[in-house]
């Protein structure tokens, strides 16, 4: 029997924060080694654990992989969270696509000062609130599901409610305009797994603080500033 699948990251939300959701999603049970000196991250470069010689790596089926997308996609995959044919899946990762647009404008976030956080705030909220949320808004009046795909809990729907949680960090009243989005937010957050993994003491991340962003520049080594879009 396989063991558990092994996450290599910071302990924080990053790039493997959308791989811990998906997994937790499926009902997976994953263990975590957390990235806190530069020695970890030097040890995994020599051992070849690294392809392209960066993080998140996910240990899995005798696999290490790297490569955001590709862990996702894997996961997806093997736990029928990626439609039951190509179109299904085409649409899948054409959402999925557009929502990793949207929450990439907040990967930056921690690493930024203090002003350039508001305006990086204001930035993201005018995105989400003019360009992606009324899309997926459209997408589920006119799909006339509960899901994003298909009728179907899928990948999508998965990575959808992970951005809007993280965008009502930044605004809790983003979704007021959208009563299509409000009404998925309360659906997927009432499924088993996810409702689980929205509690506390699950493996999901709190808001990344100083001490995170202290520890991924010194392991990764990075001493300039990161500025807003």
């Amino acid at each position: 029997m396989a063991g558990k699948p092994k996450l290599y990251y910071f302990d924080g939300r990053g790039k493997m924060e959308s791989v811990r959701w998906l997994l937790a999603a499926a009902g997976v049970e994953f263990e975590e080694e957390f990235l806190e000196t530069r020695e970890q991250y030097e040890k995994l470069l020599q051992d070849g654990s690294l392809l392209f010689q960066q993080v998140p790596m996910v240990e899995i089926d005798g696999m290490k992989m790297v490569q955001t997308r590709a862990i996702l996609s894997y996961i997806a995959g093997k736990y029928n969270l990626y439609g039951k044919d190509l179109k299904e899946r085409a649409l899948i990762d054409m959402y999925v696509g557009g929502t990793d647009d949207l929450m990439g404008f907040l990967l930056v976030f921690p690493f930024l000062s203090a002003e350039d956080k508001e305006k990086q705030r204001a930035f993201v909220v005018q995105k989400a609130t003019s360009r992606y949320f009324p899309a997926y808004e459209k997408v589920l009046k006119d799909h006339g599901h509960d899901f994003l795909v298909g009728n179907n809990f899928s990948w999508a729907d998965v990575h959808l409610l992970e951005a809007i949680l993280m965008i009502e960090e930044k605004k809790s009243d983003v979704l007021s305009g959208f009563p299509q989005l409000q009404a998925f937010k309360a659906r997927i957050s009432s499924i088993p797994t996810i409702k689980k993994f929205l509690e506390p003491g699950s493996q999901r991340k709190p808001i990344s603080d100083d001490k995170y962003v202290e520890t991924v520049r010194r392991v990764l080594r990075m001493y300039y500033d990161m500025k807003a879009n």
